[in-house]
């Protein structure tokens, strides 16, 4: 995951809405989203076995961003898309999981996890010193930590704020968002260590190229009556559309 936004007790109808971008290598094999054993619903890594973003019946989300530092990199160590089913699977409250999990992920590369329920989230790092509460309202997540300010970050927060201010049901102007193919002028770029081609072209919330980009947009929502919908929209590299699920549910008592 390399894009999402989270919104926390900020819309009339959902009491959580998660919407999420998946920047990968077309080429590293991946499931789209599916109950595994019937505990949670999530897309698949095939490669690692891992996920990004997840969804439990209870109502247990976890998703997880990479922090970009190229030059920091050990592609030895084990794959981080591990880290989420093992929070969502944790039976202890998620500020308590996640800890745990920065612990463990300390032999990780760098990474951000966000774990919670329909009404509280929390956020760790392994490249930060403990785990944050997070507070009602909006958080943004890129390959920087909780609420850097990122270009494509601060547009698709926007972008997340304008809908939940206008109170809308339809989740479609979250795609919308999501689906944004700006690219950020050079001022505004980070420094990540990339090459500045490179830097321009993952600016964009929506991320074309040959051989890597956006390859799923999922929004997840929890409504204040317990039904929770997780719909993941995959993509070629082309950028066109290439499938969709649709996973509905009513959230149940863990």
């Amino acid at each position: 995951m390399c894009l999402a936004i989270i919104a926390i007790d900020a819309h009339p109808r959902y009491s959580l809405v998660v919407a999420a971008n998946r920047d990968e290598f077309h080429a590293r094999p991946t499931a789209a989203a599916a109950w595994w054993d019937e505990t949670l619903v999530a897309g698949r890594d095939l490669q690692a076995g891992g996920t990004w973003l997840g969804v439990t019946r209870a109502g247990r989300f976890a998703f997880l961003t990479n922090v970009r530092e190229p030059h920091r990199t050990d592609r030895a160590l084990p794959s981080r898309g591990a880290l989420v089913p093992h929070v969502l699977r944790d039976a202890s409250p998620p500020p308590r999981a996640l800890a745990a999990a920065r612990e463990r992920g300390l032999r990780h590369n760098g990474f951000n996890l966000v774990a919670g329920t329909a009404v509280t989230a929390a956020w760790t790092s392994n490249r930060a010193e403990r785990v944050v509460e997070l507070a009602p309202g909006v958080h943004g997540l890129s390959n920087a930590l909780l609420d850097a300010p990122w270009p494509k970050v601060v547009r698709t927060e926007a972008a997340v704020s304008a809908w939940l201010a206008a109170s809308l049901d339809d989740v479609e102007p979250l795609f919308d968002a999501l689906a944004d193919r700006t690219i950020a002028p050079d001022a505004a770029l980070p420094n990540t260590g990339v090459a500045l081609d490179w830097e321009r072209r993952l600016s964009a919330a929506f991320i074309v190229s040959d051989n890597y980009g956006t390859r799923s947009s999922t929004i997840v929502t929890i409504d204040r009556s317990g039904r929770a919908r997780f719909v993941e929209r995959s993509f070629a590299a082309s950028g066109h559309p290439c499938g969709e699920v649709v996973h509905d549910f009513d959230v149940v008592a863990g």
